[in-house]
């Protein structure tokens, strides 16, 4: 099997797997759990993470290049390896992202609108979950809650950034820069989609246009050579 292939055929076992981690990740961060639930959600998390890992090992191993795909993917390597990095495992759910823009393609016209609502809500939720556990229980956090964090992510993902509220930790800024430039990244697809709709629909109007100046052009001549044969007829008559 290639490593194409592998991909085609994990690529929505990956997808339920990112969405499973999403929830026990979401229930782990917010909810106040007790010793019994945290270990059933740290088995969910540990099996989840079991297959990424499988599909990191499976992708190197049937890689063509397997160097040159290792020090692409070195950022997952970090992720999978380094649990002081627990946040950025929510960089998994960019194969939602991934799958959602190609599924989005050809019919952009349909689905530009669904595809920035569940990017930017995506990134949001994500950037909400991955600052909290950053900084939930650091020194001087000010982002204590869901709700402070959502409004964080909010604002920092709209560029607006009041300064309420802030990251105090590494990790924290980390999530920060990330979600900023997934932010720019969602709003440069879509400033390239509308201007690619918009140039194409003008070229469309323009090709119209000339169409049926063409038609025109063509009908007037057809008129002319009528009105002519018509003229010539007349004269050839009164000739004779």
């Amino acid at each position: 099997m290639t490593q194409e292939a592998w991909q085609k055929h994990s690529q929505w076992p990956m997808v339920a797997a990112s969405l499973i981690f999403l929830v026990a990740y979401s229930i782990q961060v917010i909810a106040d759990l007790g010793p019994d639930q945290s270990r059933a959600i740290d088995l969910i998390i540990t099996i989840t993470w079991l297959a990424f890992g499988a599909d990191y090992l499976i992708s190197l191993l049937l890689a063509p290049k397997k160097v040159r795909w290792f020090l692409r993917n070195l950022h997952e390597l970090v992720i999978l390896v380094l649990p002081v990095l627990r946040p950025l495992r929510l960089l998994r759910l960019l194969t939602l992202l991934k799958i959602l823009h190609r599924a989005s393609g050809n019919a952009l016209r349909g689905r530009i609108i669904t595809y920035v609502i569940v990017s930017a809500g995506l990134l949001i939720y994500a950037g909400s979950l991955a600052v909290l556990d950053a900084e939930e229980n650091a020194a001087g956090s000010n982002i204590t809650n869901f709700w402070d964090a959502l409004w964080w992510s909010m604002t920092t993902i709209t560029t607006v950034g009041y300064g309420d509220h802030y990251p105090v930790t590494v990790l924290g800024r980390l999530v920060a820069i990330g979600l900023m430039i997934g932010g720019i990244t969602v709003l440069g697809v879509v400033t390239a989609s509308f201007a690619s709709w918009l140039i194409e629909r003008v070229k469309n109007e323009t090709v119209y246009e000339t169409e049926q100046e063409d038609e025109s052009l063509r009908i007037e001549i057809s008129r002319l050579a009528s009105e002519v044969a018509r003229l010539s007829a007349q004269l050839e008559s009164r000739k004779s």
